[in-house]
Parts: structure tokens; C-alpha cells; sequence
């Protein structure tokens, strides 16, 4: 027989990481406060019962979203570079390269979704703005370990370079949507990197 209950437990009858990917579009070009339920189940191509059902609310989605594109090529290539290349230097340069190619990727919307995707929800601006800082974290923290390596100067101070090299990046996913080309973001990365401090 035929029971809520059963009907309840059946797996959704849409292609969960399709719609998935389409709403990650969808925030990533117009950002959150701009999306809402009826574009992302046109864009999805789901009943707002089956997003509900499968994803919760907007929000819900939104930080599945946010999570699924930390995982993807574009969200991880800052901790590829750190984990591949030998040098601090190398891999901040390489972090730069790779975002003036991926910020300008035409696979993709311009940018970083985590600076594109602006909220004027306040829970939502402080999660987006706490994942953007974890950035300075992370930077500061490699610095740091370059220093002690005497790969940088005892003179260099890494939270200012790590805010540095974060600013940077932010502003190259800006440029990005608005158009710059990558052969523009990599002269940036270029300009960038002739900051770095040689012991």
C-alpha cells in the first residue's frame, strides 16, 4: 500500500547534483539577496515542494552551495597550491595565476563565488564574510612557517602580507565581473608578486 510514509521515504525522482550545480550558478551570477525560490526552481527545474524536500530552505541551500564549491576545482585551488608547490613564493604565485584563469574561466560566472554572492541578510554576510577572512588565516599561517624558513625577512609582518595577498585576490574577482580579461588579472598576480619581501 501506498502510505505518506512510503511516499516520504522515496529518493527525489530529479538529478540532485544538476540542480545543485544550477543554483550555484544562479548565486554565484546574482547572489543571494537577488536569487529567489521561483529562479532557483526554474533554473533547477524542480517544484518548490521537491527543493524544500530535498534541500530545505533557501538558505539551506545556499550553505550546501557553498560547501559543494569548496569542494569543486574553483573553491580548492588556494589549498592545491599550498599543498603542491615547495615555496611560499611559488605558491602564492600560483594561487594568483590560477585565479586570474579561474576568475575569468567563460565555463563559469566571473569571480569567486564567495565574493560574488554579497547578502544583505545579516547571518548570511557574516557566514560569507567569516570564509572570506579564513583566507588571512591561512595565508598568515604559511607565511608565518615561510618566515621561520627564512623564506621571508624577520622584518616582514605575515598578517599584513596575508591581507595583502587576500585584498588582492578580492579585487581580482571584481575586476573579473567586471570584465577584465585573464591576461589583465595575470598582470596583476605579476605586479603582486613583486611585492614579496626578500630576506
Amino acid at each position: 500500500m501506498d502510505t505518506p510514509e512510503a511516499r516520504r521515504g522515496r529518493p527525489p525522482t530529479f538529478d540532485r547534483a544538476a540542480a545543485l550545480a544550477a543554483a550555484t550558478r544562479l548565486f554565484w551570477e546574482n547572489g543571494y539577496e537577488a536569487t529567489s525560490i521561483n529562479d532557483l526552481t526554474r533554473e533547477m527545474n524542480i517544484r518548490p515542494g521537491s527543493l524544500y524536500a530535498a534541500f530545505g530552505d533557501k538558505r539551506s541551500l545556499f550553505n550546501e552551495v557553498i560547501e559543494a564549491y569548496g569542494r569543486s576545482p574553483a573553491g580548492e585551488f588556494i589549498w592545491a597550491a599550498m599543498a603542491r608547490e615547495p615555496t611560499a613564493f611559488d605558491a602564492f604565485r600560483r594561487i594568483l595565476l590560477d585565479a586570474a584563469a579561474m576568475y575569468t574561466d567563460p565555463e563559469t560566472p566571473a569571480g569567486n563565488l564567495l565574493c560574488s554572492a554579497a547578502a544583505a541578510d545579516v547571518d548570511v554576510a557574516v557566514y560569507m564574510r567569516d570564509l572570506r577572512n579564513a583566507n588571512v588565516d591561512t595565508f598568515e599561517k604559511r607565511l608565518t612557517t615561510a618566515q621561520q624558513e627564512g623564506e621571508i625577512p624577520a622584518t616582514a609582518d605575515p598578517r599584513k602580507l596575508a591581507a595583502y595577498f587576500t585584498a588582492v585576490m578580492h579585487g581580482m574577482s571584481q575586476r573579473a565581473r567586471d570584465g577584465a580579461t585573464a591576461a589583465e588579472l595575470t598582470d596583476t598576480a605579476d605586479l603582486a608578486m613583486a611585492a614579496w619581501p626578500v630576506p
